[in-house]
């Protein structure tokens, strides 16, 4: 599909991460609608969505000692609590205008060792053919291995690129892309405008982890799932990006589009 995007809403941006459940729903609603303006301004644009657990599931995930062998009922309250944010932002969604369709991804993940090795595909093909925006988000899975795992929405991205071929894939974020230093405690904070395979090594240490509660590895393995997605499929643009007023819709039309950090595979330095 020439013009479906993978967008996903990060947690940072739709939660509190420091405060335990908490929505910002101000920031859900101002997404919905720059996504509701998007779709009709580009008759062929398809949007499949995902958001993270921010401070729903990873807090559930921390208190109740996810992992941890044969404690399932940390397995049920960490997916209840991805769910519950998930309802919170399909609602806000279709309050809006936009016909977004759950998926919850524990239902058909397949796991092992901490990876993801399948996921029904098909009702997702059959949601976007008929106009439908696909909603996903971080969600527990079983695993072969480990009894349990956490399926991120950066795994669920990559598992699905290759199939479906996206465009380009958008992060927001708190803040408006990848900085040198968190940006929320120093003003100086140095945006990191692009980052390629060949140039991740110089940023890598600087590249910080996630604020608040994240069980998911933090900005630094989000960083490097993108770089080996863009090693793969070398005419995908990633673009981290933040939440404030336009820059999604922007992120969704703009064909120069250049935003907070692009993270892309270099192709002149490879031609």
């Amino acid at each position: 599909m020439q013009h479906l995007v993978f967008l996903k809403l990060g947690g940072s941006a739709i939660t509190d991460k420091t405060q335990e459940a908490t929505p910002r729903e101000e920031v859900i609603r101002r997404a919905a609608r720059e996504v509701k303006r998007a779709l009709p301004r580009d008759r062929d644009l398809k949007i499949l969505l995902a958001h993270g657990s921010g401070s729903f599931g990873h807090f559930a995930a921390k208190k109740t000692g996810f992992g941890v062998s044969e404690n399932w009922r940390a397995y049920a309250e960490t997916g209840a609590a991805a769910n519950r944010l998930n309802r919170i932002v399909a609602d806000i969604f279709l309050s809006e205008g936009v016909p977004v369709v759950s998926f919850q991804p524990s239902a058909s993940a397949r796991c092992r060792d901490g990876k993801l090795q399948a996921i029904a595909v098909s009702p997702l093909w059959n949601a976007l053919d008929h106009h439908l925006v696909p909603l996903m988000y971080g969600d527990v899975a079983f695993d072969e291995t480990r009894g349990m795992t956490i399926v991120s929405t950066e795994m669920l991205f990559a598992y699905l690129a290759p199939l479906f071929l996206p465009g380009r894939i958008i992060y927001v974020s708190a803040v408006n892309g990848i900085f040198m230093a968190d940006p929320s405690d120093d003003d100086s904070a140095q945006l990191i405008p692009e980052i390629t395979p060949n140039t991740f090594a110089q940023v890598v240490a600087r590249v910080g982890a996630a604020r608040g509660v994240d069980v998911t590895g933090g900005m630094q393995d989000k960083v490097r799932r993108s770089l080996t997605l863009v090693e793969q499929l070398p005419r995908v643009n990633i673009f981290v990006v933040g939440a404030q007023e336009g820059v999604i819709e922007r992120a969704l039309l703009e064909k120069d589009f250049a935003e907070g950090t692009r993270i892309h595979a270099d192709l002149l330095q490879r031609a």
